[in-house]
């Protein structure tokens, strides 16, 4: 299994923060790798989705799948899992911490299958977590513009 990891630390409370990302149908105006997606979040939902392919770097490949949510309780977790099967199972999630009158965010995702299989430490600290990182940022600001 391959793992993702980003830390940030947000100026707002957790459950402001976990309201932008429940907001799949406003993700195309601020999030820079999940680029599109609908739906209500309630746990067990399907939500179509359009994200980059980080595994084509610089070509603006684009994946769309329908992710089942499989976590998600405001202010504290949000999490999706998506599956191809054999080549593509990832578990994509938020992570909520109150710290003092902000949120710590643990932002990630597991991933596992043939095609992440040959994913390199270098290409996931490379290619995956500066746009995982990306995103973090992009929350921050979008929280601040609200």
């Amino acid at each position: 299994m391959k793992r993702i990891r980003t830390t940030a630390r947000l100026d707002h409370p957790p459950e402001r923060v976990w309201d932008i990302l429940a907001d799949f149908d406003r993700y195309a105006e601020w999030n820079p790798l999940n680029i599109q997606a609908r739906g209500e979040a309630r746990l067990g939902a399907r939500i179509p989705m359009t994200f980059l392919n980080l595994a084509k770097p610089g070509g603006g490949d684009v994946i769309r799948q329908t992710v089942r949510l499989v976590a998600c309780e405001r202010g504290r977790s949000l999490a999706w899992a998506g599956n191809i099967p054999l080549l593509f199972r990832g578990r994509h999630h938020f992570e909520l911490e109150p710290d003092g009158e902000g949120t710590l965010l643990r932002h990630g995702e597991d991933l596992a299958g043939l095609i992440p299989a040959g994913f390199s430490e270098a290409q996931i600290a490379g290619d995956f977590v500066p746009a995982y990182e990306a995103v973090n940022q992009a929350l921050a600001q979008r929280l601040a513009a609200l």
